[in-house]
């Protein structure tokens, strides 16, 4: 039985801490407690910790914006977080999981605003048959969490230019996301904050769970803890790095040839590329493969490789100029 519930309202919107407070907490739950972790993040691309972040995700755009791409720990679908968005987490011991009792506090909330939400599926809090919440699992030895989405006043044409998927990408393996329709709570209770939704969140919770919360804010957490957990999830390994193979095909017509680029990519590195073009500098595109061969399937470490190739001719100067300026743009 919970003996004691926590309350700790999230006072960053760098999603990398979020992630390390998040796992923190889920490390440092008691056996009898109920933690609530409320939490946002700024114009952030959140993935599941198996798919393919190329598939999911425009990332030059959400780089070129100012925004981040995270990798969570759970499994599920990518989202899109902005300030607009209000995240939660319930962590607790296995012995004490449980999902409706954890979705009731929401549902409760949500009512308390005068809106009437449904549960849907298992993963899913609808309203008017849209979905206002995505939820996600995740556990580990005896402990573990259920945390998801609370569309408040979400910016929709973020949400929707973010996750959409380039159609230049071909046979890229990893979990796709299901879309569905969404919706925000603000469009059936005017006026709707994230703080007043985080009011009547706390209600709920202390009501369903019949005892009053512990309030902790992130400062009174391990730091160094926070610092070593932001290292791991803003990390290139842990975002990029996952074993995950695929194809990816990018072509592009030049003033002096046409260009057919194929990507062998493993653990976000490039394992193998053939290039084929009708240039009338066949040498230099046999030899640009050898340069970019293992380098980070990344925008700039592609065009670092390039700038190592030797041009031998200025026609092949031109080229190479050219293939840099389109890598620096290029959708991958």
């Amino acid at each position: 039985m919970i003996q004691e519930i926590k309350y700790v309202n999230g006072s960053s919107h760098d999603p990398y801490l979020n992630l390390a407070i998040e796992e923190y907490l889920l490390e440092s739950v008691s056996r009898d407690t109920c933690i609530l972790y409320l939490w946002q993040n700024e114009n952030t691309v959140v993935i599941g910790k198996n798919q393919n972040p190329w598939k999911e995700c425009r990332i030059l755009d959400l780089e070129q914006a100012g925004g981040h791409l995270v990798r969570r720990l759970s499994g599920g679908g990518a989202v899109f977080h902005d300030l607009g968005n209000l995240n939660f987490t319930f962590l607790v011991h296995k012995d004490h999981y449980d999902l409706d009792k954890q979705l009731e506090v929401i549902l409760r909330a949500v009512k308390k605003l005068g809106i009437h939400g449904e549960k849907s599926g298992r993963n899913d809090i609808t309203v008017s048959g849209r979905k206002f919440s995505g939820n996600a699992f995740y556990t580990r030895g005896e402990k573990c969490y259920h945390h998801g989405t609370l569309l408040v006043h979400a910016d929709m044409e973020k949400l929707s230019k973010y996750l959409q998927v380039s159609k230049d990408k071909l046979e890229l393996k990893g979990v796709d996301s299901v879309k569905a329709r969404v919706t925000n709570l603000s469009e059936y209770q005017a006026g709707l904050t994230i703080d007043m939704l985080k009011e009547k969140l706390l209600e709920a919770f202390e009501e369903i769970y019949g005892c009053k919360a512990v309030f902790c804010s992130q400062e009174d957490l391990d730091q160094e803890a926070l610092s070593q957990g932001r290292k791991k999830f803003s990390s290139w390994d842990w975002l990029y790095g996952r074993t995950m193979d695929f194809q990816y095909e990018l072509s592009k017509r030049f003033v002096w040839g046409n260009v057919i680029w194929q990507f062998q990519v493993n653990c976000g590195i490039i394992q193998d590329l053939q290039l084929f073009s009708d240039s009338m500098e066949p040498d230099l595109v046999d030899r640009i493969p050898k340069y970019l061969k293992g380098s980070k399937y990344e925008n700039q470490d592609i065009c670092n490789k390039l700038d190592q190739v030797p041009a031998k001719t200025q026609a092949q100067s031109i080229m190479i100029n050219d293939l840099r300026e389109f890598f620096a743009a290029a959708e991958l």
